[in-house]
């Protein structure tokens, strides 16, 4: 009995799977952007407009911070120096005067480190706020970060070099 039930469904179901889907089906032809060459070197960035002049500003400002507390403590890191290399031995009055000589010469830093930390954050703020950076705010940005990173590595190594003469 079930096979006479079933024997009828049989074609209906063929004749189903044979149907045309509805609506057209998509081209096959090819795509405009499947028309260019990946390995054609772009021209030119796509934003190629000059730096924004308040980034810019905002990034000398920065790099002349840097520069005014890098004199700054230039001028400490040579008396710290000088009283390192006449200090006497750990916790002598010589030693303590050196020690005290070494951190205005850290505190002479500060300067120098907020300029560079102030330049990072620049630098996300805007890549966040525009969710991207056009390439010449980048390479400003990058250009304005080397030279502070520079100067506070520098200062760090003398640092660092004072530290050990000291024994501290």
């Amino acid at each position: 009995m079930r096979a006479l039930v079933i024997l009828p469904l049989i074609p209906l179901g063929l004749a189903t799977g044979c149907t045309a889907p509805a609506g057209t089906p998509p081209s096959l032809a090819p795509r405009a952007a499947e028309a260019i060459d990946p390995r054609v070197p772009v021209v030119r960035p796509m934003n190629d407009r000059p730096v924004n002049a308040a980034l810019a500003g905002r990034l000398a400002e920065l790099v002349s911070q840097a520069r005014s507390g890098d004199s700054a403590f230039r001028g400490q890191a040579e008396t710290a120096q000088r009283l390192a290399e006449a200090a006497g031995p750990k916790l002598s009055e010589s030693w303590i005067a050196a020690q005290q000589a070494l951190s205005a010469a850290i505190e002479a830093r500060a300067p120098t480190a907020t300029a560079l930390g102030d330049i990072d954050a620049l630098g996300a703020d805007k890549l966040q706020a525009q969710g991207g950076l056009a390439p010449a705010d980048l390479a400003a940005i990058r250009s304005a970060g080397e030279e502070v990173g520079a100067l506070d590595q520098r200062q760090a190594e003398t640092i660092r070099a004072i530290s050990r003469r000291l024994g501290s």
